[in-house]
C-alpha cells in the first residue's frame, strides 16, 4: 500500500527538481515561506521577485501550470475571507470601483491573497515533484519525531481508503433521496461523517493489532532495503 498514493498531486517527471533530495526541497520550501511571510505587505517588487523565483522553479521542473492552477482551488475559502477584510476593517477610506473600502484592510487583503497564493503554489510544486514516500524519508532525515512521521505515513497509505468509504456513503445517501449539499440534509451528513470517523478509528485499531502480531516495533521497514 502507498505505492500509488499521491497520484492526485504528483506529476511524473525526471527534471532536476524531481531528482533533488526531498529533505533539501522541504528546507527550501520552509525557507521560501518564511521569507514570503516576513516580507512587508507594501513591498510589491519583492513579491514580484518571489513569484519570479517560484515560476523559474516550476519552469525547470517542467510541471505545466495548467496542472498546478486547478489544484489551487483549495485556497478559495481564504480568498473569500480576504475579499471581506476591506469592508470590515477600520481606517482611512479609499474608493475602488465606486465602492468605499478601508485602505489598511485593502492592503491586508492584498497581503493575505499574495502570501497565501505563493505558499499554496510552492507547496503544490513540492507535491508535484516529490513522491509522498520520499517526503516521509526527507522528514526522517530532518530528524522529525518518528511518531509524527509514522502517523503521516499511515495517513498517506489510508487516505484513498477513507475517501473511498466517503464516496460510497455519499452514493448511498443520494440513492435514498438525500442530497449532502442541501442544508436540509446536513444533519444526516453530520451523522454519516461521525459514522465514518468511528469506522476509520476501528479500522486503525484492527490494523494496529495486526501489525503488532507481525512484529511491528514502532518503525515501518524500508522496502528499498528489506529483501
Amino acid at each position: 500500500m502507498g505505492a500509488g498514493h499521491g497520484h492526485r498531486l504528483h506529476f511524473h517527471g525526471h527534471s532536476p527538481v524531481h531528482r533533488a533530495p526531498a529533505h533539501l526541497k522541504l528546507l527550501a520550501l520552509v525557507a521560501f515561506m518564511l521569507l514570503v511571510v516576513a516580507t512587508p505587505r507594501d513591498w510589491y517588487p519583492v513579491f514580484a521577485a518571489h513569484l519570479a523565483v517560484l515560476l523559474s522553479v516550476i519552469l525547470v521542473s517542467r510541471v505545466p501550470l495548467r496542472y498546478l492552477l486547478p489544484r489551487m482551488v483549495i485556497e478559495v475559502p481564504f480568498l473569500l475571507f480576504a475579499l471581506l477584510v476591506p469592508f470590515v476593517a477600520h481606517g482611512p477610506q479609499v474608493e475602488v470601483l465606486g465602492v468605499e473600502v478601508s485602505e489598511p484592510g485593502l492592503l491586508a487583503a492584498f497581503a493575505l491573497v499574495v502570501k497565501g497564493s505563493l505558499g499554496v503554489l510552492a507547496s503544490l510544486t513540492l507535491a508535484a515533484t516529490t513522491e509522498p514516500d520520499e517526503v516521509l524519508r526527507g522528514l526522517q532525515r530532518l530528524r522529525m519525531p518518528a511518531l509524527i512521521v509514522s502517523i503521516m505515513g499511515f495517513m498517506v497509505r489510508y487516505l484513498d481508503v477513507v475517501t473511498g468509504d466517503l464516496a460510497r456513503m455519499t452514493t448511498a445517501m443520494r440513492s435514498r433521496g438525500c442530497d449532502p449539499r442541501s442544508p436540509r440534509h446536513w444533519p444526516t451528513l453530520a451523522r454519516s461523517l461521525g459514522a465514518l470517523f468511528i469506522r476509520s478509528y476501528e479500522r486503525g485499531e484492527r490494523v494496529h493489532l495486526a501489525m503488532l502480531s507481525r512484529g511491528y516495533d514502532g518503525a515501518l521497514p524500508d522496502l528499498r532495503r528489506t529483501p
